[in-house]
């Protein structure tokens, strides 16, 4: 039975339920623990996202820089390659113009050889004032510039009728005979005054029936006689044009200088009188 006078049983709550207060905050800990746990992982997770992404970041990084390493060797190479052929053409010109200025240069060195040739044999012929010197001296232009092996001189008798060998060279007697010069090949040349050369033919390998070479010999536009050419040293195949040159000058100067040097001869070797250089302008 309740006691009439406890008026707190009327007044005052019941106690708390201490059990259920336990149970409700062991639940509340227990939740509060899944979280941190939940939020530990979590964080792990970030964490090895975050090194994942630093280290795709550094290779992208990495890829990019050596992207443009490769861009700069690219631009590099097109550099020295612009550079390369810049220089070839360079290169090329100045072989040209090389090749032009070696060519010229070769052209005048044979110029002047050829001159030198030419003053040499008309050094040669007129350094003599007697006959045999000056025909020593004419033999060894054929021989020595011309690179004749056999040939003779002939000139005109007084009848002008025969043509007479008066120097040769390499020929036999048999072969060194007077020509005529009234017909025949000798004949053409001495009556029309020009040269005949044989240029298709090898002259190495000239007969005396058909010389390579007739080159007439003049003494004031008259010709006075011939020297022909019956073959040449084995290594000249051919005549060049210092050759023609060179004829023409022994056409021109040789019979002159044999004929001045034996009139020389014929005055005792003594100079004309004052008289014979006296108005000569005139």
């Amino acid at each position: 039975m309740t006691d009439p006078h406890d008026k707190r049983s009327d007044s005052e709550p019941p106690p708390p339920d201490l059990r259920r207060e336990r149970d409700q905050f062991l639940q509340t800990f227990g939740l509060s623990g899944r979280l941190s746990e939940e939020f530990i992982a979590d964080h792990e997770r970030l964490a090895v996202r975050l090194r994942e992404v630093e280290q795709e970041n550094a290779s992208l990084r990495a890829k990019v820089e050596a992207d443009l390493a490769v861009r700069e060797l690219l631009g590099m190479i097109e550099r020295l390659e612009a550079e390369k052929q810049e220089l070839l053409s360079r290169f090329h010109e100045v072989e040209a113009t090389s090749s032009t200025f070696n060519e010229r240069f070769q052209e005048v060195e044979g110029e002047f050889s050829n001159l030198a040739n030419l003053f040499v044999a008309s050094n040669q012929i007129h350094a003599s004032m007697s006959p045999r010197g000056v025909m020593r001296r004419v033999k060894e232009v054929l021989a020595q510039l011309v690179g004749a092996e056999r040939y003779a001189i002939y000139f005109i008798n007084e009848a002008a009728t025969e043509l007479v060998p008066i120097a040769s060279e390499g020929l036999t007697g048999d072969e060194l005979l007077n020509r005529s010069a009234v017909d025949g090949l000798f004949a053409q040349v001495f009556r029309t005054g020009d040269s005949r050369v044989d240029e298709e033919a090898d002259p190495s390998v000239g007969t005396v029936a058909c010389p390579p070479a007739i080159i007439p010999l003049l003494v004031d536009e008259s010709v006075v006689g011939l020297v022909a050419i019956y073959s040449t040293l084995g290594q000249k195949k051919r005549f060049d044009t210092v050759d023609y040159e060179l004829f023409n000058l022994l056409g021109r100067h040789a019979a002159t200088a044999l004929v001045s040097s034996s009139l020389f001869v014929s005055a005792g070797r003594k100079l004309p009188g004052l008289e014979a250089f006296i108005d000569l302008s005139v």
